[in-house]
């Protein structure tokens, strides 16, 4: 798709809007994020930010404004093209259930074409790399599986293809604290082993703060500010200091001297 470039920021949003039945859901955001960041999107229910990750992949267009990756408008992207480029994992999975686990890892791979055997290739590596190493593993069901290791699945899916750019929409928000906190690192690790671009929604505000370059905080369709994990503890704004009074005390205390 072209995506790679030097000079441009990998993907920015200049001025975009998005509107429905008249309702501003959206309201004139712009940031940028480099080639190997993660960008987190913190808000409440109902501030934007899944509206704006799906204008990303344009499963929405933009009212206003426009979405830019490395310098191209997705407007003028052919949206197959770039949805089999993007990694997109939600918290309802959607995993096939009549496939094995390495069939759904491997979809897209298989959608492009990829020869058979290098498509399995693939998806025994990223399932060695998200804990579910083993032909056992490899050939059950989606059914046949925890909550974590489902979720692991659709991880390992969503880079199958090597794509230049993963969506995640609180997509560890139905785990329990200890599956939440692995699959957190794991992403870190993955992110860096790749260097692939990651743009992240959740309303926890720990989470953000585990696994973000920069936060973009959203309240109300208006995007707040976007600073680094060690600003977010410093920055004087209404959405971002109410996040931040939800974390323990010994841990605000700590990232203010910070």
């Amino acid at each position: 798709m072209g995506m790679e470039t030097s000079s441009l920021p990998f993907l920015s949003f200049d001025s975009v809007s998005y509107q429905r039945a008249g309702r501003i859901i959206l309201d004139r955001a712009s940031f940028e994020v480099e080639q190997g960041q993660t960008m987190v999107l913190l808000g409440r229910s109902g501030s934007g930010k899944t509206t704006a990750l799906r204008l990303i992949n344009r499963m929405l267009t933009p009212s206003a404004g426009a979405v830019y990756l490395a310098g191209r408008n997705v407007a003028e992207l052919d949206p197959i093209a770039l949805r089999r480029k993007t990694g997109y994992v939600i918290q309802e999975l959607g995993l096939l259930p009549h496939w094995t686990v390495e069939q759904n890892v491997a979809l897209v791979p298989r959608l492009l074409e990829w020869p058979l055997a290098k498509q399995r290739e693939r998806a025994r590596e990223l399932l060695q790399q998200v804990g579910l190493a083993g032909d056992e593993l490899a050939q059950r069901k989606p059914y046949q599986l925890s909550g974590g290791q489902r979720q692991r699945v659709a991880v390992a899916r969503a880079l199958a293809a090597e794509p230049d750019l993963l969506l995640f929409d609180e997509p560890f928000g139905a785990l329990d604290p200890i599956t939440r906190r692995e699959m957190q690192q794991q992403l870190v690790d993955l992110s860096k082993r790749y260097q692939t671009t990651v743009v992240f929604v959740t309303h926890d505000v720990t989470e953000a703060l585990t696994l973000a370059s920069r936060i973009g905080v959203l309240g109300n369709g208006k995007l707040e500010c976007v600073v680094s994990p060690g600003e977010f503890m410093r920055v004087d704004t209404p959405v971002a200091s109410a996040f931040r009074n939800t974390l323990p005390a010994a841990v605000r205390a700590a990232g203010a001297e910070n």
